[in-house]
């Protein structure tokens, strides 16, 4: 049965997709003991396995604000939330062993997990990627995500930042732009399509980074929402054929480590070969790091200013429980009722 047409797509042909880990798994724990390098050019810091426990609100939001979805796929390592239905029909529980190559096990490297992602079984065309930390607190209908097919996005040219207090970072989106490069002329890009990068309704500052980028004709990195992720089945395939060495290299990389490759490159590639509709990712979306003191993003959740919001552990040093229990409280204030998903 078809669910309705919206932005001139069948929305039962949308999935989810969502990675989570339970950094307090003991089994886990005790293997990602056995490979953790102590090297700084690797990423492995305990906020990057932290739970919040916000995963229950994620499920209560899909169901509330997103009906339409076709089907959710739960990658995990193999922990299961006890109070996750994993008989729903609408769950596709996706271990790393189900897509990942058998060689490349263990991994803790979320940049592997998600490259993978297009191999997924059962997979729509067009799909949502979602972090664990990217909640939906407002209605949202499937031309969020997709317009005439294609995911909505938006192109903007921001320079790599050199972080020394997050140096892999820095490294990675270099390593995507040195990739991207290969293929794209920067000045071309921008005359083939002008209204990707000079869209009316765009913020401002972004029309400003655009013209001031002209000036250079080499790229030197681009603005990524850090969002839920639209993509295309066809666009991983398509990386996949040209840069295949490169992202079975990385794939050796237990964890993530400053030669990787990221998941945006697969996100910009789509913009640039223009297989994307252009629209203001920012109007209904917000990204919160998260601190000692987090009134303004509860008062967000609460009101609901924002349809979407990124709630970033940021390496946060303040009362753990405390913070946790504030973000629960105020996602309760909205989606208070046990979901389907739950048993």
């Amino acid at each position: 049965m078809r669910l309705g047409v919206c932005g001139g797509i069948d929305v039962e042909e949308i999935d989810f997709v969502i990675t989570w880990v339970d950094g307090q798994d003991e089994a886990w724990r005790r293997e990602k003991a056995r490979y953790v390098s102590d090297s700084k050019k690797v990423d492995a810091g305990e906020e990057r396995y932290r739970d919040w426990e916000l995963l229950k609100f994620w499920f209560r939001g899909v169901e509330k604000f997103a009906p339409w979805v076709r089907k959710v796929h739960f990658i995990t390592w193999g922990h299961l939330p006890k109070w996750l239905d994993t008989n729903h029909p609408r769950l596709h529980i996706v271990r790393h062993e189900d897509y990942i190559p058998q060689e490349f096990l263990p991994v803790f490297n979320s940049n592997v997990l998600e490259i993978y992602m297009y191999r997924i079984e059962g997979l729509s065309e067009r799909f949502v990627y979602f972090n664990d930390d990217m909640m939906l607190t407002g209605k949202v209908e499937p031309d969020f995500f997709f317009f005439r097919g294609k995911p909505c996005d938006m192109l903007a040219f921001q320079p790599v930042v050199a972080n020394p207090a997050n140096p892999v970072m820095s490294h990675l989106f270099l390593n995507n732009t040195l990739v991207l490069a290969k293929y794209f002329d920067k000045r071309e890009n921008v005359r083939r399509h002008p209204g990707n990068y000079f869209k009316i309704g765009y913020p401002p500052l972004y029309f400003f980074y655009n013209l001031l980028e002209m000036a250079f004709p080499l790229y030197s990195g681009f603005y990524t929402v850090h969002g839920p992720f639209s993509f295309l089945k066809g666009t991983f395939e398509e990386v996949w054929e040209k840069e295949e060495e490169a992202l079975v290299r990385m794939s050796a990389n237990r964890f993530r480590s400053e030669d990787d490759l990221m998941i945006y490159l697969f996100r910009e590639w789509q913009k640039l070969t223009g297989n994307f509709h252009a629209k203001n990712m920012h109007r209904d979306f917000c990204y919160y790091n998260l601190s000692d003191e987090n009134r303004k993003l509860e008062a967000d959740i609460r009101r609901q200013k924002h349809k979407v919001i990124c709630i970033n552990d940021g390496k946060v040093k303040g009362d753990f429980e405390r913070i946790k229990e504030g973000l629960r409280d105020a996602f309760l204030q909205i989606l208070p009722q046990q979901c389907s998903f739950e048993v």
